[in-house]
């Protein structure tokens, strides 16, 4: 009887755990608070910390409810919901009732608010210009290609 375990399905195990590794890699980096903070020194913004990746996520995502909202930055809705009543008081977002249900109060950027994330637009790309100086074009281009694919495939299997 022939083993199931080949040569192909051990190389793939391999890349598998390589892949997971360098995504674990990648989800730490951005979730230290350096990270944030690096970014909203070079977009030179006056932002708490705690509220950065929730102005960007409600500019990226919105409108978008508290409790979705919450579900992505992995922290309490309760939380989420005093954050974003004070990007609502420094006029960065604006909270209305939701398009498809009027009881659920939607996060909306507001003018002031995604000229904010223009300037942290224009920090990451010098960041990722940085990252990617020695890189060949080609080579970038697969990787956002193949993530993407990858962020599709994974999100269409675990939803």
């Amino acid at each position: 009887m022939p083993s199931s375990n080949n040569v192909q399905n051990t190389h793939i195990s391999q890349q598998l755990r390589a892949l997971h590794g360098a995504i674990l890699e990648i989800v730490a980096v951005i979730n230290r608070p350096q990270g944030d903070e690096r970014l909203i020194k070079e977009a030179g913004i006056n932002l708490e910390r705690a509220l950065f990746p929730l102005l960007v996520g409600i500019e990226r995502l919105g409108p978008i409810g508290v409790v979705e909202l919450a579900e992505r930055v992995g922290r309490d809705h309760s939380t989420v919901s005093r954050q974003v009543a004070k990007l609502e008081g420094s006029g960065l977002v604006e909270r209305r009732p939701g398009a498809a249900d009027r009881r659920v109060r939607e996060a909306v950027i507001t003018p002031k608010g995604k000229t904010m994330t223009d300037h942290v637009d224009a920090a990451r790309e010098r960041i990722g210009r940085e990252i990617f100086a020695s890189w060949q074009q080609d080579d970038v281009d697969k990787l956002v290609q193949l993530l993407s694919k990858y962020a599709g495939a994974l999100k269409e299997t675990l939803a």
